[in-house]
């Protein structure tokens, strides 16, 4: 029988709020490239699988058809490599890696992965919590990497990790043409051969590697800087990339970006600052939205994740974004925001509330649920065929559930409103 693998959710990922809403936690991007993506490179000929939330799985075998998903019986049929989804490894992985220990660990000695028999999956019962229960006896291996457990870990991880996954980057054509400049060593700098440089470009690899993926298009007066990724089919207009920022596939992307990760399919064409975030899918920024990362007393950031604080222990924390939210011009988010799926900003010219709950909107300056459910799926059946995709009726399906299972959420954020007005 084939190498078999299988991704697996465990109770961390809830705390991945909100932008692992909507795709499973192995999905989120972090360097070049997503776990799953890492995965299937090294087992290319494997029969895989994934363990996901419930309301995860039809868009999922929609969109990987060649995927058991929460499939029971093809998880106990054999023995399988079973996969932590929050694990960030060191870079590109190996077959070698796994066929050397049966037990595989980060550096603070969380389990990255495991081989499990047939007997073991069946005593688990998918309680993937429980996978300490089941190391002993056998080698175990130091694998590197992190188990993420808040969406800040990956923007943090995102440097080193662009660092790490530069080194299978592959054969680079020079960037070419006039008044293109490359600073620093050209080695460090990868540019596909299908990608298009226009002439006054700065790609300055001094401070680490920058790789362009194919059909990508910067336009004239943008500068990038190391370590940065540019993933392929996106557009870049006069735009100022700094250090550790990966722009996911699909993309349009203007103004002054830093430490930010672009997940796909993100439209921020116009100036503006984005900085220490993660952007999901379909999201639209106005012109001249703007994300605050640091206090003006240097003090450590609180992010309200389903409106609880929590402590980040880190002084430069931006917004996290969930899917399909747009934003009006001028908005202005405040140091660790947390805005949910599905979100209508319109700004009053203050700073906008540190937590926006799913499918809820802002209607000058004050949380609401002026923009209905209805009208944020037709926002997204327009959104997405401007770029070639469909609302699926699974998809459709999987924001309609996800809409009950935060209806708690936006009612307490709503409660706590009318209190504030009451007072």
């Amino acid at each position: 029988m084939s190498m078999r693998v299988l991704l697996v959710e465990d109770e961390g990922c809830r705390t991945l709020t909100p932008i692992a809403l909507l795709r499973p936690a192995f999905e989120l991007l972090c360097g070049h490239h997503c776990l799953r993506a890492r995965v299937c490179q090294a087992f290319p000929d494997a029969s895989w699988g994934v363990s996901v939330r419930p309301w995860l799985q039809d868009v999922y075998r929609e969109e990987h058809p060649d995927c058991h998903v929460n499939d029971d019986h093809w998880m106990h049929q054999d023995s399988v490599l079973v996969i932590n989804g929050r694990w960030i490894p060191d870079g590109p992985l190996s077959r070698d890696m796994f066929d050397s220990a049966r037990t595989g660990r980060t550096d603070d000695g969380q389990i990255a992965w495991i081989h499990l028999d047939r007997r073991q999956i069946a005593e688990l019962q998918s309680d993937w919590d429980c996978l300490e229960d089941f190391c002993a006896p056998g080698p175990e291996r130091p694998v590197g990497g992190i188990l993420i457990r808040h969406p800040w870990d990956a923007v943090e991880r995102n440097s080193r990790q662009i660092e790490l996954d530069f080194s299978g980057a592959g054969v680079s054509q020079q960037p070419s043409g006039e008044h293109v400049c490359v600073l620093g060593d050209p080695c460090d700098v990868y540019v596909s051969e299908r990608a298009v440089i226009d002439p006054f470009v700065v790609i300055d690899a001094r401070s680490g590697p920058v790789s362009i993926g194919h059909d990508v298009h910067i336009q004239p007066f943008t500068r990038i800087e190391g370590p940065a990724h540019v993933a392929s089919e996106s557009r870049l207009f006069r735009a100022h990339i700094r250090a550790g920022t990966t722009i996911g596939p699909v993309c349009r992307v203007g103004g002054e970006i830093e430490e930010s990760i672009l997940h796909s399919y993100v439209t921020k064409y116009h100036d503006g600052f984005l900085g220490h975030s993660y952007v999901s899918p379909w999201v639209n920024f106005g012109a001249m939205t703007t994300t605050s990362d640091l206090k003006n007393n240097y003090a450590d950031v609180k992010v309200p994740l389903q409106g609880r604080p929590v402590p980040t222990g880190l002084s430069k924390v931006g917004t996290f974004f969930g899917d399909h939210t747009k934003t009006a011009v001028d908005s202005m988010f405040n140091t660790g925001s947390s805005i949910g799926v599905m979100c209508m900003v319109l700004p009053d010219g203050g700073l906008l509330p540190r937590h926006i709950p799913s499918f809820s909107s802002v209607l000058y300056g004050t949380l609401s649920m002026s923009w209905t459910l209805e009208s944020g799926l037709d926002a997204a059946r327009v959104a997405m065929s401007r770029r070639g995709r469909a609302l699926t009726p699974a998809l459709e399906q999987q924001l309609r559930t996800l809409y009950e299972l935060t209806r708690e959420e936006r009612e307490r954020a709503l409660a706590r409103v009318a209190r504030r007005k009451a007072m």
